[in-house]
């Protein structure tokens, strides 16, 4: 499969997306859009997508946010996702219905020679942690944004803070090494965690007006069926199952029981929900 050229640093990430690891979460898009269906919501309210805008969506993944987007925007507007990901990008493609207002390209957003001042809003969910060089990529999206556009996009808390992450993980670490620890300002699902770092990254993009709202939420992992479906979705993607990966059956049967054990306190019924917070970033261009 094609896979996106990009700034030289992100090379690692685009090689991760393209390989088992995209292809993981991609063969989970329909459970993982259900599970993060709330962070989108939130992320679609705060963006406010007007009627006839032209929306550019970074790290579309599978298409969920593109989609919800699209539906705002409406046929007289138009959604442009971007994404390093072949293997999400396929996904994006057949889900998407043929009429929507959308395109997607295989994508490094970069480097990606978007039309200058093209778009009214630049909106992610969880798509914008994994630049190498966070301020280049966003100056270069700052380019395709209107002088009046605006920012709008999702991410992740710090770990303490998310439950949703470390319930699992910490389970497996009773069982296997830790995995390598990444420095505040690695590519990563935290990287953008500090509100500093935020400002500081933003701000020398060209962006002004920054605010961010911490937003709390409970997340179901098992998406209404059960336990055993919570237990199942941390050995197939995640940091739990990236800790697990290569260990011997033994090793993975026990960390499997210290996993229910971990969850099983915030079962409901037949859902999981585990505590998530999040950052909602808005900015001006």
């Amino acid at each position: 499969m094609d896979t996106a050229q990009g700034h030289e640093r992100n090379a690692d990430q685009i090689a991760y997306w393209n390989g088992p690891g995209g292809q993981r979460w991609a063969a989970r898009q329909a459970a993982q859009d259900i599970v993060l269906k709330p962070v989108l919501d939130l992320l679609v309210d705060r963006a406010k997508p007007i009627a006839g805008e032209r929306v550019l969506d970074v790290g579309c993944g599978s298409g969920a946010s593109t989609n919800a987007l699209a539906n705002k925007v409406g046929p007289s507007g138009h959604v442009f996702g971007v994404d390093v990901s072949g293997p999400m990008l396929e996904r994006a493609r057949q889900s998407t219905p043929k009429e929507m207002p959308v395109d997607y390209a295989l994508a490094d957003a970069t480097v990606y020679p978007f039309d200058p001042a093209s778009f009214d809003l630049l909106a992610s969910r969880f798509g914008v942690m994994f630049f190498a060089e966070p301020a280049v990529s966003f100056a270069n999206l700052r380019k395709a944004l209107k002088p009046t556009g605006r920012l709008a996009f999702a991410c992740w808390k710090e770990p303490r803070e998310n439950p949703f992450f470390m319930v699992s993980l910490q389970a497996v670490y009773k069982h296997v090494p830790k995995l390598p620890q990444l420095g505040p300002e690695d590519p990563g699902p935290f990287s953008f965690a500090s509100e500093a770092r935020v400002n500081r990254i933003l701000g020398e993009a060209g962006f002004s007006g920054i605010a961010m709202e911490p937003c709390r939420l409970e997340l179901d992992v098992a998406i209404g069926r059960g336990l055993d479906a919570a237990v199942q979705a941390a050995l197939e993607i995640g940091p739990a199952s990236r800790a697990l990966e290569g260990h011997p059956d033994d090793v993975r049967a026990a960390a499997i029981t210290s996993i229910r054990e971990a969850l099983t306190p915030f079962a409901k019924g037949d859902s999981v929900l585990l505590p998530a917070a999040i950052w909602i970033v808005t900015a001006r261009a």
